[in-house]
């Protein structure tokens, strides 16, 4: 090729795609700096929902690096590369990792969901997939538990975010609820007079809402009584355990029988 022959290629590829590339030069420019105000008005939002602090530069990354790409495949676009072929690569690549990663994503996901939504935080006992005991960690994919024993469970964080849980330590109070059994002839007004003054000398049960007793039930061996008094959460254990072990030595000494199921077996002679 002679340099005239050159010099009118270079002019025509010129004259074809010099416009296509000054454009996708100026989206290219302009959608960087688009991206970087999406990215900051991101971090933003995150801030003012308060997530995690540990969460919040891997969220604002994932959303950088999706719309760059984004940029990217838009502007070679433009300038003239066939995509249909590449971004159907891209789709099979992105589902077999997704197929091989199918667990761990979804532990990510539910991660997420925690750290941004907060159905716990670190110190609430939590009774959740069979395990109870306070939230020591939440981790990307897994929730750190340590059991009253003090063993430590750790349990991923696709199942946690998906399925039900129980979270005791929401609430400012907690009902504690007991029942106690009178033998069968022992004074029932006597008995709720005695279980009343023992939830009175007790500074930790609340007077409003005020105790609630009542006979319950006509059992088999016994008359029982419903007990439903309200705490303040952290001293739900020790008055559930200490009225159990007042209203065992009280009854005794008020002359109230506790009683325990008995059978009477008959013998017949033949």
């Amino acid at each position: 090729m002679n340099t005239e022959n050159l010099i009118t290629e270079i002019t025509r590829l010129t004259a074809e795609y010099g416009p296509r590339l000054i454009g996708a030069i100026a989206v290219f420019i302009i959608g960087s700096w688009i991206i970087k105000i999406l990215t900051r008005g991101f971090g933003k939002i995150l801030d003012k929902r308060s997530i995690d602090s540990s969460l919040k530069p891997f969220l604002k990354s994932i959303i950088s690096i999706l719309l760059k790409i984004m940029l990217v495949i838009s502007v070679l676009g433009m300038v003239g590369v066939e995509m249909t072929s590449f971004i159907a690569i891209l789709g099979a690549a992105g589902l077999a990792v997704g197929l091989a990663l199918s667990g761990t994503l979804q532990n990510f996901a539910g991660g997420v969901m925690i750290l941004i939504f907060k159905p716990f935080k670190v110190g609430d006992l939590l009774e959740a997939e069979g395990y109870l005991g306070t939230v020591k960690e939440i981790q990307i994919f897994n929730t750190i538990l340590v059991t009253p024993d003090n063993k430590t469970i750790i349990i991923p964080n696709g199942g946690l975010a998906n399925s039900s849980m129980t979270n005791y330590s929401t609430q400012e109070l907690r009902r504690v609820d007991w029942t106690f059994g009178i033998a069968y002839g022992d004074d029932a007004d006597k008995a709720k007079m005695v279980i009343k003054r023992l939830c009175d000398e007790d500074s930790r049960i609340l007077k409003d809402p005020e105790p609630f007793i009542a006979l319950s039930a006509l059992a088999d061996s016994s008359v029982n009584f419903a007990v439903r008094a309200w705490v303040n959460s952290g001293d739900y254990w020790g008055v559930f355990f200490d009225m159990n072990e007042k209203i065992y030595k009280t009854f005794a000494k008020e002359g109230l029988n506790i009683p325990f199921p008995q059978m009477d077996v008959h013998m017949i002679k033949s």
